[in-house]
């Protein structure tokens, strides 16, 4: 099965169409003000407006106000909510759309038993752990901790062109996500870097 790419921390309308040109599934507008790739829905509504059918825009909260998730969800074709921080299963449903939960893993965490929590998720998202970081920290963590779930994996964290295809090789993941990873700057994607994380995860 063809793995599915998500780039994340879109702040910027030509990053989006590059992105979309190059093959990406979904699209990652991050809605968490201290995030240094954090946009306003107006932002929003310029980087999305008129983009091609069949891609995905998956909007990205950490422990927001639901009135903040309602706004975008009214004003922006949002098609997946994704949620980074510590809400509840029930936080999650109450918008009556589709999800993502994402896991920051550690040692001990329990992915079997986070899985069964989040049953109504459309896939568990694996990110690295750092303490008070919900993510973006670009780092990569021990894959070998992940465990087998009756949840579509999206694996995030560090992912790059160099190690993207070991990824996919060991983790068999439905989708992978990147931010950092296909940037030159912060919240500012590099064509060059896009084109062969894309190459790189269709050899994986």
């Amino acid at each position: 099965m063809r793995t599915r790419v998500k780039i994340c921390g879109i702040t910027r309308r030509q990053d989006a169409e590059f992105a979309v040109e190059m093959g990406a599934d979904a699209l990652g507008l991050v809605f968490y003000p201290p995030s240094p790739r954090a946009i306003s829905i107006a932002q929003a509504k310029e980087i999305v407006s008129g983009l091609p059918p069949f891609v995905s825009i998956v909007a990205l909260f950490v422990d927001a106000d639901p009135n903040e998730v309602y706004a975008c969800i009214n004003e922006l074709p949002m098609v997946l909510l994704q949620f980074h921080g510590d809400e509840s299963a029930e936080y999650c449903e109450q918008f009556g759309r589709p999800y993502l939960k994402a896991v920051r893993v550690q040692v001990d965490t329990d992915l079997v038993r986070i899985a069964n929590e989040y049953d109504t998720a459309s896939a568990i998202l694996l990110d690295s752990y750092q303490p008070g970081v919900p993510g973006g920290t670009g780092q990569v963590f021990d894959w070998s901790l992940i465990e087998s779930i009756n949840k579509p994996i999206i694996l995030a964290g560090g992912l790059n062109v160099a190690n993207v295809a070991n990824a996919i090789e060991q983790v068999q993941p439905y989708a992978v996500d990147v931010s950092g990873g296909v940037e030159q700057a912060k919240g500012i994607k590099d064509k060059q870097k896009i084109t062969a994380f894309m190459q790189e995860v269709a050899n994986g």
